[in-house]
């Protein structure tokens, strides 16, 4: 910024000395102007507008972008889904490490009033919650693995999910497992987003109070989008009755915008791209010579006009004999595919996987790199799997199993010990998908490592791998004392040593004797 020259400086501080004793209210004015035009040159740039750059809006709260674009995002997010392979693999792939082939790992830890771990109650509870999850939801379409799968897809991809809990024993309802207790999944259509109330506190079809928090949902009793359907008739279920899970990026927001929202300029114009030159491709493909004509003294038009419009079909090893005189054959050389093509694919592809919190190897099936890279690439993805993971949790599974446990408890199907509340018994330890091995041979050595320096548990090792460290060591055993007893002598057991003949003769070969399954 360029200064005033002396002598207008000087000008200027004694206008505004003479302006101070003759109009202070003016000199004051200005000061403030100066002040104001001042801050206004040290603003940020960006904030300004130009005529290469206008300045962006804001439509209001997150709560009023959500009602007016909502729809309209799941709705692209579906389509998507349904005909990008694209963002249809990306979201599988999502689904696959948040969740799992075997769902969120769900390890009980229940304890007594001293804070110790009752087995004999995890020996109970282990039962109750493995019949459960083969018929958890209403419908009995889906084990419990599958329903996380499908809520998370429906999460990620819609912006939100919504499960309705059903408890005790119902007229028209049959649980699937002993524990009264089953869940109804629900698409976020069945959650009206246009019904607002103000007078009722009704926003985007959730009731709340004055704080903000739910106190209801209305829910259509059929799916607005079945073809029999004109106007569903709505129902009032309590908040406690529901659980929603949902991608916010606003404070106060109720419902949930689409994971892929700002994505979706850059998948249509990449697919868009992609079509285009698929077209091309193909057009550079049909076209395989041309015949160029000779000397026009050459050519005879009333010799060769009979012989009509020439078709040739080009084939291997084909030679040109029905030339006419003069003529030449001229292969096109056609530059298509696009060699450029994949690295441009690989860069849009790149800005994609960012806002849908994957990794670009993952999204692209792009695997090139050194073993440092890939295992950097993934020790990086696995904080954003890890956080999505969380949020699927704390929203969904955790209040789910609690709630699981406590009709379990109140139904007769669980009976607590006298020093174990029922506070102590809800307690567990959720575990999504450990992160895979890229080398097994160097992830197993670094574990090994930190379990023999202290540093972290077997149980935990084992609980991350999806199983339990005593049903991993009573297999263990049991492996060693079969070993044992056929003179086997295996790697892991290198000090095996035979085990004294069963006591009975009329166990068969293949069974565990009762005393050996005792000590095991």
């Amino acid at each position: 910024m360029t200064t005033a020259p002396p002598r207008l400086q000087r000008f200027v501080a004694a206008f505004d000395r003479s302006l101070l004793q003759l109009a202070p209210a003016w000199a004051a004015s200005r000061a403030q102007s100066r002040v104001k035009a001042v801050a206004y040159r040290q603003a940020y740039e960006a904030a300004e507008k130009t005529h290469l750059r206008q300045a962006s809006r804001d439509f209001g709260s997150g709560n009023t972008i959500v009602t007016m674009t909502g729809a309209a995002l799941r709705n692209q997010a579906r389509h998507l889904d349904r005909n990008h392979d694209i963002i249809s693999g990306g979201l599988s792939t999502l689904v696959q490490n948040i969740i799992g082939p075997s769902g969120i790992n769900i390890v009980p830890t229940p304890r007594d009033v001293d804070g110790n771990l009752v087995e004999s109650l995890v020996d109970a509870i282990l039962p109750l919650y493995q019949a459960w999850s083969k018929r958890p939801e209403v419908t009995w379409m889906h084990d419990w693995p599958s329903v996380q799968r499908l809520l998370a897809r429906t999460w990620l991809r819609d912006g939100e999910a919504f499960v309705q809990e059903l408890r005790g024993f119902l007229p028209t309802l049959q649980h699937g497992s002993g524990v009264p207790f089953s869940i109804e999944m629900l698409e976020p259509d069945l959650v009206p987003l246009d019904y607002d109330d103000p007078s009722q506190h009704i926003l985007q079809g959730i009731q709340r109070n004055a704080w903000g928090r739910a106190t209801g949902y209305y829910i259509y009793t059929q799916h607005p989008g079945d073809p029999d359907v004109l106007l569903p008739e709505k129902k009032l279920v309590p908040s406690h009755l529901i659980r929603h899970i949902r991608t916010i990026d606003r404070i106060g927001q109720v419902r949930g915008i689409s994971l892929l929202a700002s994505t979706f300029t850059r998948i249509e114009d990449l697919k868009d791209y992609e079509e285009s030159e698929r077209i091309a491709a193909k057009i550079a493909a049909s076209m395989a010579a041309v015949i160029i004509k000779g000397d026009p003294s050459q050519y005879d038009p009333e010799k060769y006009a009979s012989t009509g419009q020439r078709m040739m079909r080009f084939q291997p090893g084909m030679v040109f004999d029905t030339l006419n005189p003069g003529e030449k054959v001229d292969p096109i050389d056609s530059t298509r595919p696009n060699p450029n093509l994949e690295s441009y694919r690989d860069g849009q592809l790149r800005a994609i996987a960012a806002p849908m919190r994957i990794s670009f190897s993952s999204l692209a099936k792009n695997y090139n790199g050194t073993y440092s890279a890939q295992r950097q690439e993934l020790v990086e993805q696995y904080g954003a799997y890890g956080v999505l993971a969380h949020e699927f949790i704390s929203q969904m599974v955790r209040p789910l199993y609690e709630r699981l446990i406590a009709i379990a408890v109140t139904s007769g199907a669980l009976t607590l010990p006298p020093n174990v509340p029922l506070a102590n018994a809800l307690g567990a330890d959720y575990l999504p998908p450990s992160m895979p091995w890229i080398d097994p041979l160097k992830e197993i050595n670094a574990l090994t490592a930190q379990v023999q320096a202290g540093v972290r548990s077997l149980s935990s090792v084992i609980a991350e791998r999806g199983g339990r460290m005593y049903d991993t060591l009573e297999q263990l055993s049991l492996d060693k004392e079969w070993a044992a007893e056929r003179g086997l002598t295996l790697s892991v057991f290198p000090n095996a040593t035979a085990s004294p003949p069963p006591a009975t003769t009329d166990v068969d070969e293949g069974d565990v004797p009762q005393d050996q399954a005792a000590t095991a």
